[in-house]
């Protein structure tokens, strides 16, 4: 159902203008809480993953174009609002990747016991505040083979917009979750061995063989500036340091993940 939209107070337009991703995320009900993909491409990721279309905004010139596809498989009973270039841009704050928006449905997030199921490999990512670094954390970590991921309460939300675009998508592809504050000593009793990527005294090599042996490894992430806290490197079954070069002390969270989702990837 394609709705043309003349003005920017539109109805049916609010989850795309006047909510911020925070209140996406937390509507009174539940069920009703919803997140934006943007683009083509990662709008077609997620509904490959099953995530549930609410609406879309499109630029006129992509309804027959780039969107077509997209506007397909939503079907009718998914409204299609949209206007002029110029419009859209003033409605939701910034120009249009491709030219479509998606509400989607939010998911149930999966427990700590879920996203662990079966897995030998999960990354935990503390404190990382910066969407882009963590949309390519979950990049790395589905190209790279990590089965799950937990990120800690003080860890932005891989269903911010930016995060999802940064990961086309990947952010569908793999199990996430919140870890609780005890989540560390959980993670242990269910047999993984906790992996700190730290400079300290009694850091390891990221390629030393005990390590790449472990046969549940949890690998965690510390945020961009201060790295991880002291307590959890201080609980860690190893800390673990990627050699480098030229004096160079440490790589950006998000690059850093990918080495270390490489060399100690499953064998």
């Amino acid at each position: 159902m394609i709705v043309r939209i003349d003005s920017l107070d539109a109805a049916g337009v609010e989850v795309f203008a006047s909510l911020t991703e925070a209140q996406l995320r937390n509507r009174l009900d539940p069920a009703q809480a919803m997140f934006i993909a943007e683009s083509p491409k990662v709008i077609d990721v997620a509904l490959n993953a099953g995530y549930e279309p609410v609406s879309l905004l499109c630029e006129e010139r992509h309804i027959a174009g780039d969107a077509a596809g997209i506007i397909a498989r939503c079907g009718d009973e998914v409204p299609v609002y949209t206007g002029s270039r110029e419009l859209l841009a003033a409605l939701t704050g910034y120009t249009l990747t491709r030219g479509v928006l998606c509400a989607m449905r939010r998911p149930v997030e999966k427990s700590v016991g879920e996203v662990c199921d079966g897995a030998s490999r999960i990354v935990v990512i503390d404190g990382v505040v910066d969407t882009t670094n963590i949309g390519a954390i979950f990049r790395s970590a589905v190209a790279l083979g990590i089965d799950g991921v937990l990120l800690t309460s003080t860890s932005c939300d891989p269903l911010n917009r930016r995060s999802i675009r940064v990961s086309m998508g990947s952010v569908f592809l793999v199990p996430w979750g919140r870890l609780p504050a005890e989540g560390y000593r959980s993670l242990q009793e269910m047999g993984f061995k906790t992996a700190a990527m730290a400079l300290s005294d009694n850091s390891v090599s990221i390629d030393d063989a005990e390590l790449m042996a472990e046969p549940r490894l949890a690998i965690v992430m510390g945020s961009e500036g201060d790295g991880l806290p002291r307590d959890v490197i201080d609980s860690a079954d190893y800390v673990v340091k990627i050699p480098m070069h030229h004096c160079v002390d440490s790589l950006n969270v998000a690059a850093a993940s990918a080495v270390a989702f490489w060399q100690l990837r499953k064998r």
